[in-house]
């Protein structure tokens, strides 16, 4: 179903920055309504289909960004990068 949706896609398209990992991506965005809900709701499918997949939200203080991090074991990077056209 996250797939066929594109949901992580589409959340790292709507991303203000993309920054590569070792072993993954982390994304920054500019806070705006029902982001926070929108990233929960994308992290609960996607653990449903690539569960080596580790997750890490960091809202800041002050209505600043929200960084969303995706990782995990070795050739993660890869695989997203192909998958997400990274």
């Amino acid at each position: 179903k996250a797939r066929r949706e594109d949901l992580l896609g589409a959340l790292v398209r709507r991303a203000d920055d993309t920054i590569d990992l070792p072993n993954g991506y982390r994304l920054r965005f500019d806070p705006k309504p029902e982001l926070l809900s929108t990233i929960a709701d994308v992290i609960e499918t996607e653990r449903q289909c690539c569960r080596f997949l580790r997750f890490e939200v960091t809202v800041e203080a002050e209505e600043g960004a929200v960084w969303v991090e995706f990782t995990g074991p070795p050739g993660t990077r890869e695989f997203l990068a192909a998958m997400l056209d990274l």
